[in-house]
């Protein structure tokens, strides 16, 4: 008994440590998941080295090899120093085998100007069909929001930096679209 509650008290301190290197991402993003890939018929579970979820054309568990759509990734997994002005800001970004994005969802932030920079959806929707070869330039490519300039950069430069991180990761350069 003794054998076993140690057992069970080590799985649980390496899991809370494995917790504590994260920052907190919403748990059931499944509602996310399916708006970034809305033709997906599955959903990894978040996993991998840099973490990220795996989007399937076809059931994994009953379809051997399943044709795999894109990923998803929060910018806070692959950039966890990129803060706001208040700090971190938890984007879910997907992207196909091409290195397009398919989206961007603001999750969750606490910027005092979330309101009218982030968290509208016009922000997003800018990241739509971007390549993570743009140049991502708030000011350029990218709508500035007068009186939120540093938490639109870093929201920007999160989903610049985790898209290119993932694509060096997983694609194949020769794939990746400009």
């Amino acid at each position: 008994m003794r054998t076993l509650l140690a057992i069970g008290l080590v799985v649980a301190t390496v899991s809370v440590a494995w917790a504590a290197d994260r920052i907190f991402t919403n748990p059931k993003p499944d509602a996310h998941l399916k708006k970034l890939f809305p033709q997906a018929v599955a959903f990894s579970p978040l996993e991998g080295t840099p973490l990220h979820f795996k989007a399937y054309a076809a059931d994994p568990k009953t379809t051997p090899n399943p044709p795999l759509l894109g990923y998803a990734f929060w910018t806070t997994d692959l950039v966890p120093n990129e803060y706001g002005y208040h700090g971190p800001i938890h984007i879910l970004v997907g992207m196909d085998l091409t290195g397009i994005l398919s989206g961007a969802i603001v999750d969750y932030d606490s910027e005092p100007y979330g309101y009218f920079s982030v968290q509208p959806p016009e922000f997003s929707a800018q990241f739509v069909r971007k390549s993570v070869r743009a140049p991502f330039r708030v000011g350029g490519d990218v709508a500035a929001v007068s009186r939120a300039t540093i938490t639109i950069s870093s929201a920007t430069r999160a989903i610049r930096d985790s898209s290119r991180a993932m694509a060096k990761a997983f694609l194949n350069p020769a794939d990746v679209k400009p």
